[in-house]
């Protein structure tokens, strides 16, 4: 019996040592074949096995492979799949990088042009979002919504209807924070503000979303006093193939879509279409919307030198919506319920809205690739968008919102309808839109050549854009005509029908030419680099309803009588003089420029810091060149200033990554300006005023810190805090307001010193779990904490001067949000497929997203005159629970 026993243990050590040798580890890394960047969670696949891993925070795998002969096949999403076959003789192998080409055609050059960052190379503080992470993640989300996960961004859905989100970053609006599609800035060429809704079908075709917070990367100049936010599109898929999906969700919302690729042919030629509709009832009251949208990329590799990639995307929509005035405060929210919505109503027994949205913004892009030789490269996209559309509201007597017009706290369309139907002088309320439409044609060029260690890039940009807005009547609800007086100085008494112009028509051109260039330099472990940027913007604004055409002009000059009536008509002298001074005013040009440099040190393979530095002069918008919605210029508008200090320290092994950054940023001259009119009471005289307030300084600075753990293979832990000091420095005294003259009038203030920077919140917290359960089974676990919440309030309007100081804007109840999903792969017969399950505030809590005016304290005094914070302030609630449901298969 002794004897067996040591027979058998003879025998199984024989076995483990035979089983030490006939396998062994392999190690390796898997980068990008382009940028070098490391992959992280590619897989690693023995071929024809189960045996499997996913590559760590720092790109490193570690397998353990059977001896003999082998396959490893590497892959991730957005790469083309590789495999390497290896010799296993018992000796640990290590296969150094492997890199992965992309498998989208083309979207190395997009990269170029889009100034995408790359970790410990970029000197900013940068959060990419994946494909895979948009797929698990935004459920019912807007699109901007899938950032909130960042340091220093609020992102949230204003009035609650469909695209009408909005995003902070750092405490900047979205006229502050760039946002850029494949390298072309897309922020309103007037305003500067970009409009979620346009682009509502972008999630279906993003390839990556970067935020890059402070100055970011990019060389042309864009208005990134926050961020930028940097989208790539898909280009056209190297491998023929394509996806089709079906998404249901609470409130009736349903989506569905395909993509199709041809592959790369052998003749060069390469084609993608994506096709989707969305459509729901909305979370909020009256907010139905239905959304078509397309993308389709069609490319032609010419020679080997040469390519050329046509792109279209658009996103039809129209939607229901809540009013940004439709705010309400705290008290009537808890009677109501936070789904209530007075935007809407019943006509003739069918849903009918007063706040509705319709745009389609279609955008196309010709990109021209051009590699001279190995280091030297000219990337070149010519751009075009048409948009067309409106919102709409009431005109004429105020009845939408008047308690006699209410039905069920619903606008009363049918009472309204039946008042205009029995007057004899026309509607008296009308349904009208208010129209924007535009034609926005650009030109980006970069030439680009590595000489050693250095980068240099050179380039070009050109933007022409014509801003047509108008009113129209949209419908008489009920009556034979509306008549529009005083509006038209053309046709002063004007009866107007269905689809006639009203209230005001104006055209705003935008011209812009500028110039950029970069010199980056490696020197072992150290990237530097330094950029310029220097652009002229010019505007002409061409007004036809307060000015005469020169037709009426003729007439006016040929004939006494003719000047006498139109005298007459008008009513004031000032605003006769006014109008005759023709529709059109000649070009007024802004020079604006910028400056940053910064520098990246990779200390070890695990430890980075960099800095990054610069100032920038950005042009006034549209509104503070030409003042009091007409012609007058304002000869004293200024650019806006800023200056930004960013120092980070970055981390990455295999377990971790963790970065931490501070900034500063300081804001002068912010554009403000006020401009209004009085008017006589006896004679109707009007006097029309402005003051350009010059001097309003602001300083946003702040600590951030995003990290992402991997204790285990299935196991990953992300979080990030953000803590912020947004404040306004100075108050501006003595003002001068003066006519259109230029003659003084009187003068005012404003008091905002110390005062808290509203709208975003500034201290945020974020901690994510996601964990594998079982192979292809994944379930993930957000939380979301906000706090230090100013309400917004318009900077103007702060013109009193109090004993005990400026009060603070009233701060909202911190909120925390936790969101849940899951995500399954499995096949079906040889299709892969994936199943998608997301709940958004899982706790279904009820929090203030957004607030308006209203002070934390009442100043010492004041106590019977104004009312304390929370009584002052109308508000916003977010949404309560959502959910969604998704299905999407690949072939």
């Amino acid at each position: 019996m002794k004897i067996f026993k040591i027979k058998f243990l003879l025998l199984a050590l024989m076995l483990v040592s035979f089983a030490s040798f006939s396998q062994t580890t392999v190690r390796g890394t898997l980068v990008d074949a382009q940028s070098d960047e490391v992959l992280i969670g590619a897989s690693v696949v023995v071929d024809g096995t189960t045996i499997g891993t996913a590559t760590a925070l720092d790109g490193t795998f570690s397998i353990t492979v059977p001896s003999g002969g082998q396959k490893l096949v590497f892959s991730y999403v957005g790469y083309i799949e590789v495999a390497q076959d290896i010799t296993v003789s018992g000796e640990e192998i290590n296969l150094g990088k492997i890199a992965l080409e992309s498998d989208a055609v083309n979207i190395d050059a997009v990269k170029v042009v889009a100034s995408v960052a790359v970790q410990r190379e970029t000197p900013v503080a940068v959060s990419t979002i994946q494909p895979a992470q948009i797929a698990e993640k935004l459920g019912t989300k807007e699109y901007p919504e899938i950032l909130k996960s960042t340091p220093g961004v609020y992102a949230t859905k204003q009035g609650g209807a469909f695209g009408d989100s909005r995003v902070n970053i750092r405490g900047f609006d979205q006229r502050n924070t760039a946002t850029m599609i494949n390298g072309v800035p897309v922020n309103d060429m007037e305003n500067g503000w970009v409009y979620w809704s346009n682009w509502a079908g972008l999630a279906d075709v993003t390839r990556s979303m970067q935020v890059q917070r402070g100055l970011g990367a990019s060389k042309v100049a864009v208005p990134s006093l926050g961020g930028t936010i940097n989208i790539l599109t898909k280009t056209t898929d190297a491998k023929k193939g394509g996806s089709a999906f079906s998404t249901v969700g609470n409130d009736g919302y349903n989506k569905y879509g395909f993509t199709l690729s041809t592959g790369l042919t052998e003749n060069g030629w390469a084609a993608t279409i994506s096709l989707a509709k969305s459509s729901g009832d909305g979370y909020v009251d009256g907010t139905q919307f239905e959304s078509y949208s397309y993308f389709a990329n069609i490319s032609k590799r010419l020679n080997d030198n040469h390519t050329l990639a046509f792109s279209i995307f658009g996103a039809p929509q129209w939607h229901g919506q809540r009013d940004r005035y439709s705010k309400l405060s705290i008290a009537e929210w808890e009677d109501k319920g936070i789904r209530y919505n007075p935007d809407w109503g019943y006509k003739n027994g069918e849903v009918f809205y007063a706040e509705k949205n319709k745009y389609h913004k279609p955008q196309a892009i010709l990109n021209h690739f051009w590699t001279m030789d190995e280091n030297t490269s000219l990337v070149t996209a010519i751009y075009a968008s048409v948009g067309t559309g409106y919102g709409t509201g009431g005109y004429g007597t105020s009845k939408f919102y008047g308690d006699a017009y209410q039905r069920e706290d619903q606008i009363d369309f049918d009472k309204i309808v039946d008042e205009n139907i029995a007057s004899t002088t026309g509607s008296e309320t009308i349904l009208r839109t208010s129209n924007n439409n535009h034609q926005w044609y650009g030109l980006i060029t970069s030439y680009n050549k590595t000489l050693g260690d250095l980068d240099l890039m050179i380039g070009l940009d050109g933007r022409y854009y014509i801003g047509e807005h108008y009113r129209e009547v949209e419908d008489l609800l009920g009556g034979e005509f509306y008549l529009d007086q005083g509006v038209d100085v053309n046709n002063y008494n004007k009866i107007v029908r269905e689809g006639d112009k009203i209230a005001y028509h104006n055209d705003g051109h935008v011209g812009w030419i500028g110039g950029f260039a970069q010199a980056e330099y490696t020197l072992g472990n150290l990237n530097t680099f330094v950029s310029v940027a220097l652009s002229n913007k010019s505007y002409k604004r061409v007004d036809y309803f307060n000015y005469f055409s020169d037709d009426i002009i003729d007439q006016i000059n040929s004939s006494s009588a003719i000047e006498q009536q139109y005298r007459d008509l008008i009513g004031s002298d000032g605003e006769f003089e006014e109008a005759m001074k023709g529709q059109e005013t000649e070009w007024v040009g802004f020079l604006g420029y910028s400056v940053k440099g910064g520098a990246n040190y990779n200390l070890t393979d695990n430890h980075n810091v960099f800095f990054n530095t610069g100032y920038f002069e950005r042009q006034p918008d549209f509104d503070a060149v030409f003042l009091n919605y007409i012609n007058w210029i304002n000869e004293d508008a200024e650019n806006e200033k800023a200056f930004s200090f960013e120092l980070g320290y970055g981390y990455r092994s295999s377990k971790l990554s963790a970065n931490l950054n501070a900034y500063y940023t300081k804001w002068s001259d912010k554009t403000e300006t006020l401009s209004d009119y009085t008017e006589d009471e006896t004679t109707g005289e009007r006097t029309y005023f402005s003051a350009n307030v010059l001097g309003i300084e602001a300083a946003h600075m702040g600590v951030e810190l995003d990290f992402v753990a991997k204790p285990i293979s299935k196991l990953e832990i992300s979080g990030f805090v953000s803590i912020g000091d947004w404040r306004w420095l100075s108050d501006v005294e003595d003002v001068q307001l003066v006519d259109e003259n230029q003659q003084a009038l009187d003068s005012t203030s404003v008091y905002i010193k110390d005062v808290h920077v509203g709208d975003a919140a500034q201290t945020t917290f974020g901690l994510g779990v996601d964990y594998e359960l079982l192979k292809g089974l994944k379930i993930g676990v957000d939380y979301n904490f906000y706090d230090r919440i100013y309400a917004n309030y318009d900077v103007e309007n702060r013109n009193t001067k109090y004993a005990d100081g400026n009060p603070d804007s009233w701060k909202l109840p911190f909120y925390s949000l936790v969101d849940m999903n899951l995500r399954y792969n499995f096949k079906i017969s040889d299709i892969n497929a994936t199943l998608f399950c997301n709940v958004d505030n899982l706790l279904d809590y009820n929090y203030i997203a957004e607030a308006q005016g209203g002070f934390d304290k009442v100043p010492e005094g004041y106590e019977d005159e104004i009312k304390p914070g929370e009584e002052a302030t109308t508000v916003f609630y977010g949404w309560g629970r959502s959910w969604s449901v998704g299905l999407k298969i690949r072939f």
